[in-house]
């Protein structure tokens, strides 16, 4: 028994990616390392064994056509669930209804679109019907898993990574629509390869934009004689702006901002300029890319160029005072600056190490010729006692501890020989050595 409802009409009036929605494997288009000849899925659904799995991957590769082909081909109860419009209330009514169907013998599968949007409450709903059998769950996500699906719920589930569509198999995806009776079949729509080509480019991998753009396209051409010609001018103008892949809150949010950081760590001028670019052409707030630039001057290149850090606040101050779209060229200099920059993580690990220390020996008292000693009292207690004040010596420099002493010697700052940190380790090494002598004499 299928449920009707899961399969619309296919008029004319729908939009051109439903009516050449494919209903079987034969039209699907992409994803050949999961449904090609002998792979996982493919044999999966011929063999109608199905098993609680996850679509994930990014809007239009096919999760949702995907989960429809196997409607279409499983002897199962299939039932469609949206995490849009569903609550807890619906979860238990469909989950009353798959045990009937489990004590008759019968086999449930569950399809959850955008399961992401369900919250932890939710999704633990379904987990106790999937650890006895009553559904098989099958979800479709384009947010990472790991991330946004229950532990216990993702442990029972296989997940099944969908790419996006390649070029290629876009534009012939576009052809198809073309040339298929249920898109513009029987309509004589002319449209070259090249155009084709850019759209299939434009649509960044998503079969639902591609095929949206089209149908734009060809509803815009110019008429005549029953015939339709799409020009150059109306695919320029339906292409005028790549619709970027990219979720403020997301994975992809932070695959970009890694994408930039590492860019500009390994002095990478040019892909720190472009992963910048994709950041702020996608809408991405220019405050928060400075931020993390501030961060990055003192955690990639410290005392190798202490500028960098001057550049990259200055860049913020900047960002907040003008704005978008015209604080993208400071951002621009700051990232190529600090691409350029040296670099040293000295700074870095210096606070990491004594930070280790600090939470391992958390009741380590502060020496006593450190303590402040504002009353009498604490004088009397020998607070302050032994305390060397460096200017009263002629070379600012004094053989005084300032350690606990059981971290004496302890390094944290290992300078590096890079940029202008070179002159901080030589500093720092006369600094060593003038102790030295004094302590030896």
């Amino acid at each position: 028994m299928k449920q009707q409802s899961f399969f619309d009409s296919r008029g004319l009036d729908n939009p051109l990616a439903s009516r050449i929605r494919p209903t079987g494997l034969d039209g699907f288009v992409g994803q050949r390392h999961l449904l090609g000849e002998g792979k996982v899925i493919r044999q999966m659904i011929d063999m109608d064994q199905v098993a609680s799995m996850i679509f994930w991957g990014p809007p239009g590769v096919g999760k949702t056509t995907l989960a429809r082909i196997i409607a279409g081909r499983t002897k199962a109860n299939f039932i469609d669930f949206s995490a849009v419009t569903s609550g807890i209330k619906e979860i238990r009514e469909v989950m009353g209804r798959a045990e009937n169907n489990r004590m008759m013998g019968e086999k449930t599968i569950l399809f959850i679109d955008e399961i992401h949007r369900f919250n932890k409450a939710q999704q633990d709903a379904f987990l106790p019907f999937v650890e006895k059998g009553s559904i098989i769950l099958i979800g479709a996500t384009t947010e990472n898993p790991s991330f946004e699906i229950n532990s216990a719920l993702l442990s029972r589930c296989k997940v099944f990574v969908l790419h996006a569509i390649s070029v290629d198999d876009m534009a012939a995806l576009l052809r198809n629509a073309i040339d298929d009776p249920r898109g513009f079949g029987g309509q004589n729509v002319s449209i070259s390869d090249g155009m084709i080509s850019m759209i299939a480019s434009f649509a960044n991998g998503d079969a639902r934009t591609a095929l949206n753009t089209l149908e734009m396209a060809v509803l815009n051409g110019e008429r005549e004689g029953g015939a339709t010609t799409v020009t150059m001018e109306i695919i320029e103008q339906c292409i005028s702006r790549k619709s970027l892949l990219y979720d403020k809150n997301g994975e992809e949010h932070y695959n970009l901002i890694s994408a930039l950081h590492k860019s500009i760590r390994n002095s990478d001028v040019d892909a720190g300029v472009y992963w910048l670019a994709r950041m702020l052409e996608a809408g991405e707030e220019p405050l928060y890319i400075a931020r993390r630039l501030v961060r990055f001057a003192s955690e990639d290149i410290g005392l190798a160029d202490s500028r960098a850090l001057e550049i990259a606040v200055a860049a913020y101050q900047a960002c907040h005072f003008i704005g978008m779209p015209e604080c993208n060229v400071h951002l621009t200099h700051a990232v190529i600056y600090l691409a350029a920059a040296p670099k040293s993580n000295a700074v870095d690990m210096a606070y990491m190490g004594a930070a280790k220390d600090a939470k391992e020996m958390l009741a380590e008292p502060v020496p006593l010729h450190l303590r402040n000693a504002p009353t009498k009292l604490m004088k009397d207690l020998s607070y302050g006692e032994g305390y060397k004040y460096a200017h009263d010596y002629e070379d600012k420099l004094t053989d005084m501890d300032c350690l606990p002493e059981s971290l004496l010697g302890r390094k944290y700052y290992e300078p590096t020989s890079q940029g202008s940190e070179a002159r901080v380790k030589e500093r720092l090494e006369q600094i060593e050595g003038w102790k030295n002598r004094r302590k030896g004499g």
